[in-house]
């Protein structure tokens, strides 16, 4: 096994026997074995494509079936076995009806049928620093970031194309630079950081398509109380990024006498109008992912897994888990078609909350239109001298102490300063009274790591008020990472020129020293330090 894809990776190197995730050994070559087919896939795509024949079905099994290799999202050798064979017979499908062909190993690859036989055959193709002995460390370190990066985007266009929002560029885009990966021996730096870029380029595409998407069907958010208490009553929670998985769970559960509680990332979605128009879509239940263990257990209802980032469940709550889409793991009940049968009849037959449970409420629903709407006002408290900084303080929260550190970084910005926050790193700190700036609250939830893109719009916005570049701006990125969304979003930063990030809590294992110093030079990225000396360094 080898696997440095996330930010908890063994001993900031590699896992290499188990996954710190808990991820086994056969999953992960099994994944690895999966992308080097959808290599093979996405180049008879390709191929099928100059001589007009275009598959969606293929395009939407694609980003599926790459969203299940993230960190923490399907633990199930069966499912990604079932993901391999879907895969082989879509390409081979293609070449069919297109005829077209390669003689590139990835499009002429047959797995074994045994599965045992199956992860032997991942084994030889497993993704370790050995497959770019003819590359090179530092083209082999960007072939990672470019795969990290390309998987994030999979993640993104996925929730899009669920919501019937695509963007062709991205798609081809994608498979494109999976095909360069495993197909193209270039030693070339240069040439991989640009397509590392390009990735970057691509993920601001897709990511105005998942945010159309989200807007055009849900509406735009608006700022939202949201309880964390609880209701006397039967209960279900949903975790997860995927919102159309909520709303049908939404439909499907009216008018059932169960509350419906969000978790980790779905917070946000109690400020989307066509979301919070059911009445039954309560409040928000515990903080984030790494804390479920103790959450989930403690939930009186069963739980629904909409995407990452899912950890091994616990016995004693196993048999209320679902999970959906691209999620997977052993013995855990999956939905299909969108049927969440029975996942609402177990939410019958449990009691749910014996009473009422108070709680404080936080506020979410600052994406760009609503933060945009009162830019006239920010902009004159900002020449009033009433706001000195803005700092966004967000990305991937995670187990480590060190993760403290944005904790203490939020405590310690001057009340003259305003957070923008989205991700679930904000849940080392979302509860936090942070009081008001003339009306402007200091502490402002974007939303999901998904909504990225309205952050960037703000920074856009700001800048072309103020006559400045992003960078001139008085703006500070501090940013959290953990897993390969992440990658696609900093790569994204990168690509529109955005510097002097501080990134951590430790910087990705899969940067090889050469292409961490080409960063560092090129966009003056450092790793985070300490709360007070970062924040002296940024204000002065």
């Amino acid at each position: 096994m080898f696997c440095n894809q996330c930010e908890q990776t063994a001993k900031g190197v590699a896992c290499t026997t188990k996954g710190v995730c808990g991820k086994a050994h056969e999953v992960d070559v099994l994944q690895d074995l999966l992308l080097y087919i959808c290599g093979g896939l996405s180049e008879i795509s390709l191929l099928a494509e100059e001589k007009g024949i275009k598959n969606d079905d293929a395009d939407f099994f694609l980003l599926e079936a790459i969203f299940s290799t993230l960190t923490n999202v399907n633990f199930d050798p069966k499912r990604i076995h079932y993901y391999i064979n879907k895969a082989v017979e879509l390409r081979e499908n293609l070449k069919k009806e297109a005829q077209v062909n390669s003689d590139s190993p990835f499009s002429n690859f047959y797995p074994a049928k045994d599965l045992n036989d199956l992860i032997k055959q991942g084994e030889e193709k497993e993704i370790k620093p050995e497959s770019f002995l003819e590359e090179g460390e530092d083209v082999g370190s960007l072939k990672l970031t470019i795969l990290y990066g390309l998987k994030g985007i999979a993640a993104y266009a996925y929730h899009a194309e669920k919501l019937n929002m695509k963007n062709e560029e991205v798609l081809k885009g994608l498979k494109d630079l999976l095909v360069k990966i495993f197909k193209d021996k270039s030693s070339d730096l240069k040439t991989w950081i640009e397509r590392a870029l390009e990735v970057g380029r691509l993920n601001l595409l897709v990511m105005e398509a998942l945010d159309k998407a989200h807007t055009s069907t849900f509406g735009d958010p608006i700022p939202t109380k949201v309880p964390l208490g609880a209701k006397k009553g039967k209960a279900i929670l949903v975790s997860g990024h995927d919102l159309k998985d909520l709303y049908e769970l939404l439909k499907q559960t009216e008018g059932k006498g169960i509350y419906i509680y969000t978790h980790g990332e779905m917070l946000p979605a109690h400020g989307y109008p066509g979301l919070k128009k059911f009445e039954h879509l309560y409040g928000h239940y515990g903080t984030a992912w790494q804390n479920q263990h103790k959450e989930f257990e403690a939930f009186p209802g069963p739980i629904l897994m909409t995407t990452n980032c899912l950890m091994p469940p616990k016995d004693s709550y196993k048999e209320r888990v679902f999970t959906i889409g691209p999620v997977g793991y052993p013995g855990v009940k999956h939905l299909s078609n969108n049927d969440f049968s029975p996942l609402i009849h177990l939410a019958l037959d449990m009691e749910g909350f014996k009473a009422e449970i108070p709680g404080k409420e936080v506020m979410t629903g600052f994406a760009r239109n609503a933060v945009l709407s009162v830019a006239e006002k920010v902009i004159d408290l900002v020449k009033s001298n009433k706001i000195r900084h803005f700092f966004l303080v967000g990305g991937c929260d995670g187990a480590k102490p060190i993760r403290n550190y944005y904790t203490e970084f939020v405590e310690k910005v001057p009340e003259d300063c305003l957070i923008l926050t989205l991700a679930c790193g904000k849940f080392r700190f979302f509860d936090k009274d942070l009081g008001e700036i003339e009306g402007i609250p200091r502490l402002i939830d974007i939303g999901q790591c998904n909504d990225a893109y309205s952050a960037i719009q703000i920074a856009l916005a700001l800048s072309k008020a103020f006559n400045v570049n992003v960078n001139e701006l008085p703006l500070s990125l501090i940013l959290s990472w953990f897993e390969q969304k992440a990658c696609s979003i900093l790569l994204t930063l990168l690509y529109l020129g955005i510097k002097n990030i501080r990134l951590g809590p430790t910087m990705p294992a899969f940067l090889s020293e050469n292409v961490k110093n080409f960063i560092r030079e090129n966009y003056l990225l450092t790793p985070i330090t300490t709360p007070e000396e970062d924040l002296k360094n940024i204000l002065g």
